[in-house]
């Protein structure tokens, strides 16, 4: 076993998993079952679904659940778990999905990830894109080109929502975002903070035509995500810090 996997699985007792949900009554009691063979903490996050979704939670055995009352956003679901994570003294959260494109256990990959005394935010890149609808293609490469020029190291797969994050370090970056620009956002802020960015290899699963669940739409998250990346390199390009910190390395990436 290489010294990354002896760091990365001693983390366990310390990591906490969170699936942020919104209207994935049909998919997420399967991903949370995957989830549980992990043995390992989780919260489920609804925000304000309107499909039955948390009349589902209810019924889940071994989880912690929580809930908006209205939609918020994917951003402020993994800020809400991520504070009740930090509360139970977790160290890291690992979150994916509840659309059930994530192999559950590829979250042990996430975790072997993690150099020894190292406290990075690991992303799951996606090894099989040509099966995702040309929208989640070009909005990924979107993102990984406007990503960089925020700060961020070059990364592959800015949009993964299978993630590591450190606790508290993430929750102290003040990230503005609390829809889908949350994940973008997050990456440049922990470039400028000095946090690595890692990505490791995962596997995903596309389920065909009507079966996929996605909220993602392009008209208004494009005009969100344009305004968050203004609204970063802006600040990026006036923060002085932001280009040291970029220049000494101290925001490397691994790729695995």
């Amino acid at each position: 076993m290489s010294p990354g996997h002896k760091a990365g699985r001693s983390h366990r007792h310390q990591t906490v998993v969170i699936i942020p949900t919104y209207n994935h009554g049909s998919r997420v009691e399967a991903v949370i079952a995957a989830v549980r063979r992990l043995h390992l903490p989780l919260i489920v996050v609804d925000d304000g679904s309107t499909d039955g979704t948390w009349q589902r939670l209810r019924a889940c055995r071994g989880i912690t659940r929580l809930r908006h009352r209205r939609n918020l956003g994917k951003g402020a679901a993994l800020i809400t778990g991520m504070r009740a994570a930090r509360q139970a003294s977790a160290r890291w959260a690992i979150t994916l999905d509840a659309d059930g494109q994530h192999r559950a256990q590829d979250a042990l990959v996430l975790l072997d990830a993690i150099p020894p005394k190292e406290r990075p935010i690991v992303l799951g890149r996606r090894r099989i894109m040509t099966q995702a609808p040309w929208t989640s293609r070009a909005g990924r490469e979107f993102s990984n080109f406007w990503v960089w020029v925020a700060g961020a190291p070059w990364l592959h797969d800015t949009q993964s929502g299978f993630r590591i994050y450190p606790l508290p370090e993430t929750l102290g970056l003040g990230v503005r975002a609390r829809r889908y620009q949350y994940e973008i956002e997050v990456l440049a802020r922990a470039a400028w903070a000095g946090i690595p960015i890692i990505e490791t290899p995962i596997e995903v699963i596309y389920q065909p035509g009507a079966a996929r669940i996605s909220h993602f739409r392009p008209g208004p998250d494009f005009i969100r995500n344009t305004a968050t990346f203004y609204h970063l390199i802006t600040h990026r390009v006036f923060t002085p810090r932001c280009w040291r910190r970029r220049r000494t390395g101290q925001n490397r990436r691994f790729i695995r």
